[in-house]
């Protein structure tokens, strides 16, 4: 059942199905102690936030529909575009990122930052960058169709990540408790795609169909690296992850090459330069984009600013 492990599936740590929100726990134990006080204080606290707060809930199930439609976006994107075009155009959420941040945070980045976060979307599709193979499969594709899902999934990424950011900052409930809020919205919304799509094979095969060890550690790692992913959206900001996933695609290439005898290409060198020049222009010093700031400054004009 693809469903299950593809389109329906929200973002690693941002709404993830019940199997990423046990794991996630099993493999945090004692986190949400450290950052709450006591394990007294988050159980009320979770009791306050969770059990007795149905409006937060609902602000967080914002976001796991957003990346519900986001993840299926991408999906139907892929059906319908050449695997270079989606990589190139999926791209566009790093730099969506940066401007719902502008737009959402009322912040304001210098116009070098915005050329590192092009640079570094540059250099993210030139690591990803494989050569279109000839095959004799023949795939019906509407290019048309693929454009606008990439659109509405890059729009989906910005938005999504901007607004948990926001959701995360504005208050001081635990950022445990938010995750696992933002969990819960995600379970129903993982279970009523995957009913809907593969009900009838869970009803035959069981839902646990086809887990091996393998799947449970690979829904670990998702789970661990979520929350951990939201750790650093807390304490700096969505475009900073931005960067830190474009390292990891970077390190773990190198790590392929040193593991599988990868072979380097000039493309995945050139790429890997743009990305680390990316970062080091992106941290020279510049203004805290790590709060919330106040004050009512039209976002129009913070834009044309740059």
């Amino acid at each position: 059942m693809t469903t299950r492990g593809g389109p329906w599936c929200p973002a690693p740590g941002h709404g993830g199905g019940g199997r990423q929100f046990r794991a996630g726990l099993s493999g945090n134990h004692g986190c949400p102690e450290r950052e709450t006080g006591s394990l007294g204080r988050f159980k009320a606290s979770l009791r306050e936030n969770v059990l007795g707060s149905p409006k937060e809930l609902l602000k967080l199930s914002v976001p796991s529909l957003v990346y519900a439609v986001q993840n299926n976006m991408a999906f139907l994107a892929l059906s319908n575009l050449d695997a270079a075009v989606y990589q190139v155009t999926y791209q566009l959420k790093i730099p969506c990122t940066a401007l719902c941040t502008v737009l959402m945070l009322n912040r304001t980045l210098s116009k070098l930052q915005w050329v590192s976060v092009f640079m570094l979307c540059a250099g993210v599709t030139l690591v990803q960058w494989k050569p279109a193979q000839a095959t004799k499969v023949v795939v019906e594709q509407n290019p048309l169709l693929g454009f606008g899902a990439i659109a509405i999934a890059v729009l989906c990424s910005g938005f999504a990540g901007v607004y948990f950011e926001k959701v995360l900052k504005s208050s001081d409930t635990s950022l445990w408790v938010r995750n696992i809020q933002m969990y819960l919205s995600g379970i129903i919304v993982t279970l009523v795609g995957v009913y809907l799509s593969d009900g009838a094979e869970i009803k035959e095969k069981g839902f646990f169909c086809g887990y091996t060890y393998y799947v449970w550690f690979v829904i670990f790692l998702a789970s661990v690296g979520g929350l951990y992913t939201s750790v650093v959206v807390k304490y700096t900001d969505n475009i900073m992850k931005g960067f830190s996933a474009a390292a990891a695609i970077v390190l773990s290439t190198i790590a392929s090459v040193m593991l599988f005898g990868l072979q380097i290409t000039f493309t995945f060198a050139l790429g890997t330069l743009l990305v680390c020049v990316s970062i080091y222009l992106y941290g020279l010093p510049r203004q805290d984009t790590t709060s919330i700031q106040q004050g009512e400054t039209a976002s129009k004009e913070r834009v044309i600013g740059v």
